[in-house]
């Protein structure tokens, strides 16, 4: 029985049922208005940060496509937090922290209202994985609207984005960049309202839910400010009451070969490290059985067929104009790589949504055939050994060759590392560890950014090596290893590093090594003593209490029996 059904006997029967319709009465409906499916509408919009200050206006647009649709739309808002606005502050730790906070509040709400189906508007990073985490949980008929992607800032002729102020940071205190253009560049990087433009972690999940069928073809990589991704949502609504009526459900779609097809437009779009955390957190709510290990699969058979930052030339609107995920999917499909058999929101499969779609255009070089890619196999690889066990994600793009052995340099904190970067105490051939910073540790996962950008701006991004057991930008390239599992707080072997040991990353051997005879990294293993809690009260105390390794998505439902 559908949700309007079940709203409707209970409203008949009986006079105990009376303050239930009253309260409908209360906002406006009428009579009619109780057999129409009830829609909910996830409203991101915040003035927080840009990525969802131009939210309201895609809220306003899917109400308006729901009631011309026969539905009637509620609205409720989801929180954000701006991971670039926080990035190297105690802020960070609540970022990973909001994914969940989203997905309980979709799950919450759809649940506690009986709604029929829901669209979740979002911006920010965080926004994506959590509101598609709410919609699997409540399972009923479910879209996903990205916000959309941001145009460049311009400076001296060149493009710019948020990475492009990190990184400025690094050249100005290495004395590469004069004061006039680094204030430029801070002032000019971010010229309105959208999400960080790069294939960085947003625009990856935005990119991967089209390839997943829970967003509309084209959908992903629209600019907000353009008035496209207004008529994109008025559309959506349409196609979401259908799925209504036809009872299509988000675990309907979103089945072990849609998440394949996903991480495959991952791997191809040269997409954030945080995708495998994120993919891990959705299959689970989904149900799905999926693993660390899936990602290694698809990444060997997989190319990285498009030019895209952060270690790539383009920007997400770029690849919009050059023909939008749907081309990089019909590339694939092609090629062999996808399903093409998925179903989609749009009540079509993966192939016929793209059995319109034209040969990549030769008047672009975005993205590339399958038989000249920019790399054979895939860039996010899994590495294991002893140093993480459990796996951890290696982003291996734009390096000459991904392979050092260094002496460690450890840090108990991204603070004090990110000072050593500027005080130019980290050489060529080091190893930075930053450690105590995974989902129970930080606890929240914080990501990186400030110190890889640090890096790359002093020009060291490929020859020195950072493992961590927190998270990367979507925007950070480099010698950069991270997602280690266990994590320091719960006494993985990356605790136990000492300053000056010899550790080893090899992404063609998938290796992660801390070269140490076994006796004496037992020896400290024995030693070693879990440090007290960060918080002990509070969200950031619930996180660190539930939330399972990185290994596994960093959940919080993840029962241990």
């Amino acid at each position: 029985m559908s949700a309007a059904n079940r709203r409707s006997k209970n409203i008949t029967e009986g006079v105990a049922r009376a303050p239930n319709r009253s309260m409908y009465y209360g906002m406006g409906y009428k009579e009619t208005d109780f057999g129409k499916p009830m829609i909910g509408v996830a409203n991101g919009h915040s003035t927080i940060t840009p990525c969802n200050a131009g939210l309201q206006r895609l809220a306003d647009a899917a109400v308006e496509g729901l009631r011309i649709a026969g539905a009637n739309p509620q609205i409720f808002g989801t929180p954000t937090i701006s991971d670039g606005m926080a990035m190297g502050t105690e802020g960070m730790k609540y970022s990973l922290v909001s994914r969940e906070v989203i997905a309980d509040c979709v799950e919450t709400c759809v649940g506690g209202q009986w709604m029929d189906g829901v669209i979740v508007i979002g911006g920010c990073d965080k926004n994506m994985p959590g509101g598609m985490m709410g919609m699997l949980r409540a399972n009923v008929p479910s879209l996903y609207i990205y916000g959309g992607t941001i145009l460049p800032g311009h400076y001296k002729g060149q493009d710019l984005n948020i990475v492009s102020v990190f990184e400025a940071v690094g050249q100005f205190s290495a004395g590469k960049m004069s004061e006039e253009d680094f204030c430029q560049i801070e002032r000019r990087a971010i010229p309105g309202s959208g999400s960080c433009g790069g294939m960085y972690t947003a625009n990856t999940m935005s990119s991967s839910f089209e390839a997943l069928g829970m967003s509309l073809p084209y959908s992903s990589t629209m600019a907000n400010v353009e008035e496209e991704v207004v008529e994109n949502v008025k559309q959506a609504a349409a196609i979401l009451v259908e799925a209504v009526k036809k009872d299509l459900k988000p675990r309907d779609i979103v089945t072990k070969k849609a998440i394949e097809n996903a991480v495959a437009v991952i791997m191809a779009t040269g997409g954030s490290t945080n995708a495998v955390l994120h993919f891990l957190a959705i299959a689970h709510a989904a149900e799905v059985e999926w693993t660390i290990d899936d990602f290694e699969r698809v990444r060997r058979r997989t190319p990285v067929i498009c030019d895209l930052k952060p270690s790539g030339k383009y920007l997400a609107i770029d690849l919009h104009r050059a023909g939008g995920i749907p081309a990089v999917m019909k590339v694939l499909l092609e090629a062999g790589l996808l399903h093409g058999d998925c179903m989609t929101i749009t009540g079509r499969t993966v192939a016929e949504n793209l059995a319109e779609v034209p040969p990549l255009r030769a008047d672009q070089d975005v993205i590339r055939p399958i038989s000249d890619p920019m790399y054979a196999e895939g860039h996010l690889a899994i590495l294991k050994g002893n140093l993480s066990p459990e796996g951890c994600v290696a982003k291996i793009t734009g390096l000459k060759n991904p392979v050092i052995t260094g002496p460690a340099r450890v840090f108990d904190d991204e603070q004090s590392a990110l000072a050593a970067i500027m005080a130019g105490q980290i050489k060529a051939g080091d190893v930075m560890v930053l450690r105590y910073l995974g989902p129970k540790g930080g606890p929240g996962m914080p990501e990186m950014l400030a110190p890889t950008g640090a890096l790359i701006g002093q020009g060291l991004g490929e020859s020195v090596g950072l493992i961590t057991d927190g998270r990367f930008s979507g925007g950070t390239w480099g010698m950069v290893v991270g997602h280690v599992a266990p994590e320091a707080y719960e006494g993985g072997t990356i605790a136990l590093v000492q300053e000056g040991d010899s550790i080893t990353i090899d992404a063609h051997k998938l290796l992660l090594e801390l070269n140490v005879p076994e006796a004496e990294i037992a020896r400290r293993r024995a030693a070693w003593k879990a440090p007290a809690p960060r918080y002990t009260r509070g969200v950031l105390a619930k996180f660190a209490k539930n939330a399972s390794s990185a290994s596994s998505g960093a959940v919080l439902d993840l029962w241990q029996d």
